[in-house]
């Protein structure tokens, strides 16, 4: 039998589902909201008073941190060195400049103030200096930290893992999904894609076991800045919001931090060279809606469609 409970937590809907064999829901399952407001009082750019806040407002300076924020933090280095750095935390003031400087939640999506034409220079994380020993960080001056999407991929996977101790489990945050395996009877978890053109219909189910799958993509988190379309997804390479023919790009991988950002490179690099790109590892298996409709994949991905 399956228990769900789904909440909402780090600016998205979430789920929670674990499968046991009868009723009642197991009790942990009504903990997970509880560990996604710790993980968030932690990591959150929109708290001025988490802990990644505060690392942000002492740039200049070592600061010694929680385990929990020198995890994501890890964890944010191994996804910028696998996506040679096109997908990273230092874009922090490059999204705050285009407008992105609230919880979507609260968002105005018409910004009156005409789009600044500036660059804004993301420094890699290589310019950042940490040591392990003491779990100290450095940024230097004017560089700050979105942690946003590898935190949210590193908590769909803690969670995940807390769950499977119970029963087979999947955690769904915001879209970044993470399965521990198999459902009880051997069979894959079913997974709908959204028609991104028509949200509430799904254009493509995959059957998944111990995967991740996370879906990138401007047709959500979208807003106006003066006369100029602006969406989440910077470029770090210009600092502006990137400029693609792809819509959506839904990545299968190994875990989900590694879908969330692989789904984040094909949107960035755009329907060739992202195709290419998810075609030179075998490990990933992509699907991208682009802008005229057109869907393209990886050979990869028929594995999960059947």
């Amino acid at each position: 039998m399956l228990h769900r409970l789904a909440f909402h937590a780090m600016g998205s809907q979430m789920l929670a589902v674990i499968e046991q064999a009868s009723d009642p829901a197991p009790p942990v399952l009504h903990e997970v909201p509880k560990w996604f407001e710790q993980w968030e009082r932690v990591l959150s750019r929109f708290r001025p008073e988490s802990e990644l806040s505060r690392l942000n407002a002492r740039s200049g300076q070592p600061v010694h941190v929680s385990q929990i924020l020198w995890d994501v933090f890890k964890a944010a280095l191994v996804t910028e060195a696998a996506t040679t750095g096109l997908v990273t935390p230092t874009v922090l003031d490059a999204v705050v400049q285009a407008g992105y400087d609230r919880s979507f939640d609260t968002l105005p999506r018409g910004q009156f103030q005409p789009a600044s034409q500036m660059l804004v220079e993301v420094n890699p994380l290589s310019e950042v200096t940490w040591d392990e020993d003491s779990r100290t960080i450095y940024l230097p001056v004017g560089v700050h930290l979105d942690l946003g999407g590898v935190a949210k991929g590193w908590a769909a996977h803690q969670a995940m893992r807390r769950l499977k101790a119970h029963g087979p489990a999947l955690v769904d945050a915001g879209g970044d999904i993470a399965i521990s395996g198999p459902r009880l009877d051997g069979e894959p978890w079913s997974v709908g894609v959204a028609e991104p053109f028509n949200p509430s219909e799904e254009f493509v189910v995959l059957h998944l076991g111990a995967n991740g799958v996370a879906t990138s993509g401007k047709d959500r988190r979208r807003w106006t800045q003066g006369a100029e379309l602006r969406h989440h997804l910077i470029d770090p390479r210009t600092g502006q919001s990137a400029e693609t023919d792809v819509l959506t790009a839904t990545v299968v991988a190994p875990t989900v931090i590694e879908a969330e950002a692989a789904a984040k490179v094909a949107f960035l690099l755009g329907s060739q060279e992202g195709l290419a790109w998810l075609k030179a590892d075998p490990t990933l298996a992509g699907l991208l809606v682009l802008d005229d409709g057109q869907v393209v994949s990886s050979q990869t991905i028929q594995q999960y469609l059947s």
